[in-house]
């Protein structure tokens, strides 16, 4: 059965994809709320300096100490920002675009030198190739195991061991890391501790989706996941929904349309948060338009309120009073002004008389309070 799943080389295409998201949506949802989610874009350059200063010391391409040594390079981009940045000399951005551009045209001059006739392809760094994990393997429990998955698990197995074991600590450094401090929870060691398992995760990761498109599963599924909700426990949980289900559709629309399986993957987080973007209950498009309008109407109700008190008892109520007054006097619109008073009708402020329209004993009330404010 095990070895049958192996031999599939869908399922591990997919699977590969799924400890990615994973690992990349677990560890980006605290990123993201640190505000160090971009971070992740420097980390996933900057690693091909630690490849190749790995395999000149090692002559190593893959394994734990390639794995350690791209992610030392990736954490030292970290510090070296953080360093800059707080020199205040240049703005944070600008340190974190001066450092990781540095390093990876370093890394890329030192290929260029000392690795021409060695398989170390930055394309294949940056990109990576979803498609042929199947082709590298090693034999266990009787089956042949692509090694991008078993390195991906463990990095998998690492970042949740992390998480749950510093889960107190995480959260107090995102939200308060004043307090993390005073309570001795040393946040700025658990903020390094979180970036340089983004770096040895990204490293784990670049020959299959690519360094690059690591980022899109380290920021988007937990973007996407902050628009739906404020607990932090179902946004990891939500960000990794997100994360697997766009490798799911993303590899079956990669199929059907014969483009990059990566690529998709990537391309469907996308389409995830702009689906989240657009209807999210609390802070999406829709939800923001319906309450400005809300808002809109409320205040058009008091306008309206207003007019109907300034005019009661008046000669000129009757005509007032009117839908066609609120057209030529408010200057509001038929389709506003019908608006206006079916909202005042709803909430109870106006009642109709005839053909036209008075306070209620609510509206009277709202009527006084806005004349004596």
């Amino acid at each position: 059965m095990i070895a049958a799943v192996f031999d599939s080389i869908p399922a591990m295409i997919v699977l590969t994809g799924v400890l990615v998201g994973l690992s990349g949506a677990l560890l980006g949802s605290f990123l993201v709320l640190r505000g160090s989610a971009m971070l992740t874009d420097a980390i996933s350059h900057s690693i091909v300096l630690g490849i190749i200063l790995v395999w000149l010391a090692t002559s190593q391409l893959s394994g734990p100490v390639q794995v350690v040594g791209a992610g030392l390079a990736g954490l030292a981009t970290v510090i070296l920002s953080e360093v800059l940045g707080r020199s205040r000399l240049v703005r944070m951005d600008a340190a974190i675009g001066l450092v990781f551009p540095a390093m990876f045209a370093l890394g890329v001059l030192l290929i260029s030198l000392y690795a021409r006739d060695v398989h170390i392809d930055v394309e294949t760094v940056l990109l990576g190739e979803i498609g042929f994990v199947w082709l590298h393997t090693v034999p266990l429990w009787g089956a042949e195991v692509p090694v991008t998955v078993l390195t991906l698990s463990a990095m998998l197995a690492i970042n949740l061991a992390f998480v749950l074991a510093l889960w107190k600590e995480l959260k107090l450094s995102i939200f308060d890391p004043g307090l993390a401090a005073a309570l001795g929870l040393a946040p700025v060691a658990v903020g390094y501790g979180l970036l340089a398992l983004t770096s040895a995760t990204a490293v784990a990761a670049f020959d299959a989706v690519g360094a690059v498109l690591f980022i899109a599963f380290v920021i988007v599924p937990p973007a996407t996941a902050f628009l739906l909700t404020r607990r932090l426990a179902v946004m990891v949980v939500l960000a990794a929904a997100v994360a697997v289900v766009s490798v799911l559709s993303g590899y079956q629309l990669a199929r059907l349309w014969d483009v990059s399986i990566a690529g998709m993957m990537a391309t469907m987080t996308g389409v995830f948060f702009a689906a989240a973007l657009v209807a999210a209950p609390a802070d999406g498009l829709l939800a923001q338009a319906l309450r400005r309008r809300t808002q809109r109407l409320d205040a058009d109700c008091a306008a309206l309120v207003a007019h109907l008190a300034t005019h009661a008892g008046t000669p000129a109520m009757a005509e007032e009073s009117t839908m066609r007054a609120l057209v030529d006097h408010l200057r509001w619109p038929d389709a506003r002004a019908r608006a206006v008073v079916l909202r005042g009708l709803d909430r109870g402020l106006i009642r109709r008389d005839g053909s036209g329209l008075v306070l209620s004993p609510k509206g009277d009330a709202m009527a006084r309070a806005l004349l004596a404010g």
